[in-house]
């Protein structure tokens, strides 16, 4: 280097590397974000709109009928519920979590019953034509009665209304599972089963590699179906046989004229509900991304 001339000094390492690398995929994650908060914001948004228009048409109509309770008085009646809503002051005085509780546990008696019955049968008739054309039938004949006109005959059969209860929900909740998995079980890709007429997969590596794999998402969006018609049911078969349970809760607060109680109710069975669904709903989307990456 000669006298009187200098190196002009470079840019520090760390301004070189990020200018072409880091740089575009900064820009990536940025644009990622807008685009999730403006979903977001748009979604918050029309479910706040909904939300005014609902309020809106709820005050409207109490307004013009002394008899419903405006949102206001139910709002109070579900603070004043669930502000100790375990209390046992004998058994027609019960806090709603308590009849919540009972409610649950019957549901998922019959939810569990059913998936126990459901699942098995429902891969039996996807698997043989012969126990579909026999089973079929009385499936198709079976689930289009109400599930209320069960409740006499299982009462009069087991003399106890909480068991007749849990009978009723196992009915209502077996058919979404078992024709669900039916249709999963019979769905099977036929190169799948090639492969394994290929490989000669006995029985039991057949159901653990193809048939169970391929009929898991469906039995999974049946019990999806179940768990959210039984919670349906539960509450009118409660209404129906009295004593304990959410339904019970609802008809005695009908029968005192206690409406804003009815309607707190209410919003507290649709929160549960909700709560089930989503649960079940997560299962699905796994289900269905373990179907897709298989």
């Amino acid at each position: 280097m000669t006298a009187g001339t200098e190196a002009s000094p470079g840019p520090p390492s760390s301004e070189i590397a990020p200018a072409g690398v880091s740089a575009p995929a900064g820009r990536g994650r940025g644009r990622a974000v807008t685009a999730w908060a403006a979903r977001t914001g748009r979604a918050t948004g029309w479910g706040l709109l909904g939300g005014a228009v609902f309020v809106a048409a709820w005050s409207l109509a109490a307004g013009t009928s002394p008899d419903v309770p405006t949102p206001a008085e139910s709002l109070e009646a579900a603070k004043t519920l669930l502000s100790d809503p375990f209390y046992d002051a004998g058994p027609n005085d019960k806090g709603i979590g308590r009849h919540l509780v009972i409610s649950l546990g019957r549901v998922f008696t019959g939810f569990g019953l059913a998936a126990l019955v459901g699942i098995p049968l429902g891969l039996l008739l996807g698997t043989s034509r012969a126990a579909w054309q026999a089973v079929n039938p009385i499936v198709q004949l079976l689930r289009p009665v109400s599930p209320l006109a069960w409740f006499p005959i299982w009462l009069a059969i087991l003399k106890s209304a909480p068991d007749a209860a849990v009978i009723v929900i196992f009915i209502t909740a077996l058919w979404p599972t078992l024709i669900n998995t039916a249709a999963g079980a019979a769905d099977i890709p036929r190169d799948q089963r090639n492969v394994a007429r290929v490989f000669r997969f006995g029985r039991v590596a057949y159901v653990r590699h193809v048939l169970l794999p391929n009929a898991f998402p469906s039995a999974v969006t049946g019990l999806r179906l179940s768990m959210g018609i039984a919670w349906m049911v539960i509450v009118a078969v409660e209404m129906l046989s009295g004593g304990s349970g959410v339904g019970a809760f609802v008809w005695e607060s009908y029968n005192t004229g206690n409406l804003p109680n009815v309607v707190a109710a209410i919003g507290v069975i649709g929160v549960v509900g909700l709560v089930l669904d989503t649960l079940l709903m997560r299962l699905a989307g796994r289900a269905a991304i373990q179907e897709i990456q298989a």
